[in-house]
């Protein structure tokens, strides 16, 4: 790069024409494509004859499609060839990206940008190439790459950030923008649906591993999130949507393709109906703000679905950051989500506490700002897969203060057997269990050992980071044990999900069915 600008500067060009050559000849950016072998590998070569010509090369895209992936790749770019790339459907061009982009996608709800989304016709598509230049005696490769994608592995790609690893990841599950009815400022200080750009920023700069997009009904900011992903891409953005019905909310997450959302009694749809198209397609269910009131005020809003089974879902907002304020009772006033959490544990329905913000305004502060609460799981890795899964394993804790220098782990163990938050532990009635407490605290607190709603031992915590012992002795068929921590004053700062205690083997297995 730097032997091309100073050639480029020894031949006279302006400064504004040096930059624009040194653009032009940087690398495309790496590409995201599926992790396995594609479908179709298409290949040619072009020589000096091609220069400045328009080249098509066919391919038959198959019925049931709904997601086109190609990777571009040539040879010879030491001797300035060049291969800019585009693509045809059966009813014309579907964008073109010339040579500065290694990859594209093409689905329904999303495509890379310089690309349409839409409908995939079955039937011949093309790449469509053309050839600014190559010289007259030289030989060029190409290789294209295709993945006809459909079910799960269509609903997004592989995200810039995957490869950190396994760690502690933070993130906000519940944000809307202008796609719904998230609002801001304008410039001249009127309220406007708020661009979707707006709300990722605000994530990045409180330094959140991960958001999920939640918008109601819709997957149109899913468009937005794949232009967005190459420059904020030490966050992972999740798509997802709020599927918002008269009886109750619910969040789906990694989920792109179209939902019926209507359930109604002259409607054949259901909430199970929907959970299970979700979970077919490799996402998530979360019940949102459950104990909220539903009226004129916020239709819908609460958990009233008729004869619902909650065992489709996997996960319950137990604290929903929008609806804790002052006037509200703060996050353990009348509408927590935590006692609904607590009855369905009891009832025998394992769902994994979370928290999101709920923000419909990347200006707002205080509870309901963006991450706050946060959800903070440890995944294998930052990416959508890894989050969901862990969500799923209830290997997350709440943390309500959004600073993000709160942590909040436990392994339970009892007769020589140990378990983490999340998983489940034999332990006959009468059995001592120690719970064994990773925390950290801004400063002074209490941290509190519950089962199910029962307080069992409160232990002072000092500021900083330490390590707690815990004791209980087990008493029931079935127990849920958790964590929660406070500040001096007995507010709320964040709570662990469970381990359940089980009684006999039986049960352990009942549970991993």
């Amino acid at each position: 790069m730097r032997r091309l600008l100073l050639r480029v500067r020894s031949l006279g060009f302006s400064p504004a024409i040096v930059l624009l050559l040194v653009l032009l000849a940087a690398a495309p950016a790496k590409a995201q494509v599926p992790e396995r072998e594609p479908d179709e590998v298409l290949t040619g070569t072009i020589t000096g004859a091609d220069h400045q010509r328009y080249l098509r090369a066919p391919f038959t895209l198959p019925e049931g499609t709904e997601r086109l992936v190609v990777a571009f790749d040539f040879d010879r770019r030491e001797d300035r060839t060049v291969i800019d790339l585009g693509i045809e459907d059966p009813n014309g061009f579907r964008g073109a990206s010339g040579g500065n982009k290694a990859s594209f996608t093409i689905a329904q709800s999303d495509a890379t940008p310089s690309y349409l989304p839409g409908p995939l016709p079955p039937g011949e598509w093309a790449l469509a190439l053309a050839v600014p230049n190559i010289r007259q005696d030289v030989t060029a490769s190409w290789t294209a790459r295709l993945w006809f994608l459909r079910g799960g592995e269509a609903e997004w790609l592989p995200s810039p950030t995957a490869g950190r690893g396994p760690g502690w990841y933070r993130g906000d599950l519940h944000l809307h923008t202008g796609h719904s009815d998230g609002s801001c400022d304008s410039m001249s200080g009127g309220r406007v649906p708020c661009p979707l750009f707006r709300t990722i920023e605000q994530a990045a700069e409180r330094g959140l591993d991960f958001v999920a997009v939640t918008e109601h009904n819709t997957s149109s900011h899913a468009a937005g999130l794949r232009e967005l992903a190459p420059s904020f891409d030490r966050m992972l953005l999740i798509p997802a949507r709020e599927v918002t019905t008269f009886h109750g909310h619910f969040n789906v997450f990694g989920i792109t393709s179209a939902l019926d959302f209507r359930i109604a009694p002259n409607i054949d749809n259901s909430f199970e109906r929907i959970a299970e198209e979700v979970h077919a397609r490799g996402g998530l269910v979360a019940i949102n703000h459950p104990r909220l009131p539903s009226g004129e005020i916020c239709m819908g809003c609460g958990w009233t679905m008729p004869e619902a089974d909650l065992a489709y879902a996997d996960a319950v907002e137990a604290v929903n950051g929008a609806s804790s304020g002052a006037a509200t009772g703060g996050f353990e006033g009348p509408v927590s989500g935590i006692p609904f959490w607590l009855d369905a544990l009891r009832s025998g329905t394992r769902l994994t506490a979370i928290g999101s913000s709920d923000n419909h305004d990347p200006a707002r502060e205080g509870a309901g700002a963006i991450g706050v609460p946060a959800t903070v799981v440890f995944a294998a890795d930052l990416s959508q897969g890894a989050i969901l899964q862990a969500i799923r394993d209830g290997r997350a804790f709440i943390d309500v203060t959004g600073i993000g220098d709160l942590h909040l782990d436990f392994v339970a163990s009892a007769a020589g057997a140990e378990v983490g938050m999340g998983g489940d532990l034999l332990a006959n009635a009468g059995t001592p269990v120690r719970i064994a407490a990773d925390v950290a605290v801004p400063s002074r607190g209490t941290l509190e050992l519950r089962r199910g709603d029962e307080l069992v031992q409160a232990l002072p915590v000092e500021g900083g980071r330490s390590k707690y012992n815990l004791n209980l002795t087990t008493g029931g068929r079935e127990q849920h044990v958790w964590l929660v921590l406070r500040d001096e004053d007995g507010s709320l700062l964040g709570m662990s999900n469970t381990v359940r205690i089980l009684a006999d083997e039986e049960q352990v297995n009942e549970g991993l069915r």
